[in-house]
């Protein structure tokens, strides 16, 4: 029932953030710098939240410190490596290729946030929760800053949402992973967790909070990271 479950949700939270991302296409034809900025670093702010306080902690009390560490190591390395390819690819080409090799990136990135989704359900139904509750606002934009070419280059909104949504379902095969090597072992949850934990970090401190500062310069990103950063605290403390 627990495998059912966290595939479920860990679907469910990456198919309704990005793909609510695609959806408001219909409505935000062109979103300004500033509101991608804000939302961004408020996601930012989020993610790093949970995982210094929620995801990692929980990582090192089951695995270990050294254990958890190494996890932490393995999935930034990973991302490393995805984001290498990714950049390797010639990105010319108009709107539709950017919105292609985007939405690669995201499907990469879906993965091991599924996986964190997953293990975080074999700590507790809380955990893997409050993991869940923070990639699916993570996600969404995501899905806007993947759908957002696909509408210059004239892609009509309801194909936005397809694709969007199909570059969330890797979440929900991250989640299974997580949960079947979770029940190999404690120390195979414990891991999971550290991998997660690296892997949203590289995210979260290699591509978001620099790409949230670079499309606005002012103070929103920051003002959006801090708010997001004690809205985590607080999911962490009551959920």
């Amino acid at each position: 029932m627990y495998v059912f479950n966290a595939m479920i949700i860990g679907s469910l939270v990456g198919i309704i953030g990005t793909g609510m991302g695609g959806a408001a296409t219909y409505f935000l034809k062109k979103p300004s710098n500033r509101f991608f900025s804000g939302i961004m670093g408020t996601a930012a702010g989020l993610m790093l939240s949970i995982v210094v306080f929620d995801l990692l902690p929980h990582a090192f009390d089951i695995a270990g410190l050294t254990l958890g560490t190494v996890g932490i190591l393995i999935g930034a390395l990973l991302i490393s490596f995805f984001d290498m390819m990714i950049e390797n690819m010639d990105i010319t080409g108009g709107f539709i290729k950017e919105g292609v090799l985007l939405g690669i990136a995201i499907a990469l990135h879906n993965f091991p946030e599924g996986l964190a989704v997953g293990s975080g359900f074999m700590v507790s139904q809380s955990l893997g929760i409050n993991i869940a509750l923070v990639i699916a606002l993570h996600d969404f934009p995501e899905g806007l800053a993947m759908a957002t070419p696909f509408s210059a280059g004239g892609i009509p909104p309801y194909k936005n949402v397809i694709y969007t949504v199909l570059a969330g379902i890797p979440t929900g095969i991250g989640a299974l992973i997580g949960v079947l090597t979770g029940g190999i072992s404690p120390y195979f949850i414990g891991l999971n967790l550290g991998i997660a934990g690296g892997a949203m970090l590289y995210v979260t401190c290699g591509d978001v909070i620099p790409e949230a500062r670079n499309i606005y310069k002012g103070k929103i990103s920051i003002l959006g990271m801090i708010l997001g950063f004690i809205g985590g605290i607080i999911i962490t403390k009551y959920l």
